[in-house]
């Protein structure tokens, strides 16, 4: 109950930026629309599979997730910075309740960002299949990847700081390492060898996957984010906790 009332307070402060969120959940159309046209404008003999819609829809609903990242960020350095968590450190809540408050709302976010996109991309052309619902419960473990960066910033940056790595600089990250933007098959060596370490490449791909019903293929990749948010969160509880008990947060 404690974590829920948190939770509403803070989809409250959500919904209070309309500006941000509507750019959090309106910015993959953009991209997904850009996609369509440069697709179409490519000609029929040439490859143009790279931007199809049936690539591009589940690649921009899973990069999708790391606006998220600046949303999280932002409300717990908000929060630090204001002295609303000292005040809030007198309640009985632990520094589970606490992130898990700042990352349900998100969830939810998450969740609509995803349907936004998939119902954009069916408009578009893209058939619609019970994948495309698999595909948004896959979305859930890997918003918690981008969240969990944004609780970990937030626990010990200022919103500045936060808002530079955990906006411009993470969401570029994530373009270019995912393959969203440019497929990796196209630049290859050593550029591809780091994406394949870092979780947005595989993240995009489970969505992929999962929509043209390669399930025996998801595990590798679903298990790398699993993997890297697991420590993400860890490391966002342990400093957190840190700071509540030294009274530094």
């Amino acid at each position: 109950m404690k974590t829920i009332l948190f939770a509403k307070r803070n989809t409250k402060e959500i919904l209070r930026d309309p500006l941000n969120l509507f750019f959090a959940l309106g910015f993959p159309l953009v991209l997904l629309l850009l996609f369509y046209i440069i697709n179409n404008a490519i000609p029929e003999e040439a490859n143009n599979t790279l931007f199809s819609i049936e690539n591009t829809a589940p690649g921009l609903a899973t990069f999708g997730t790391a606006f998220f990242a600046l949303f999280s960020g932002m409300l717990v350095s908000k929060d630090r910075t204001s002295s609303f968590l000292m005040r809030l450190f007198t309640s009985p809540m632990k520094a589970t309740n606490y992130l898990l408050g700042y990352t349900l709302p998100l969830i939810l976010m998450a969740i609509v960002q995803s349907c936004i996109t998939f119902i954009s991309a069916i408009i578009l052309g893209l058939p619609f299949t019970i994948n495309i619902l698999l595909s948004i419960i896959t979305v859930i473990p890997i918003s918690l990847l981008f969240i969990g960066i944004g609780l970990l910033c937030g626990s010990f940056l200022n919103d500045k700081a936060v808002g530079g790595i955990c906006g411009a600089l993470l969401t570029n990250i994530a373009g270019w390492f995912s393959g969203v933007w440019i497929p990796l098959e196209l630049i290859g060596g050593v550029f591809k060898q780091i994406a394949l370490i870092l979780p947005f490449y595989h993240s995009v791909e489970v969505g992929k996957l999962v929509l043209n019903g390669s399930f025996s293929s998801i595990l590798p990749h679903i298990g790398i984010v699993l993997i890297y948010a697991i420590i993400v969160y860890g490391l966002a509880i342990v400093i957190f906790n840190k700071k509540m008990h030294d009274g530094t947060v």
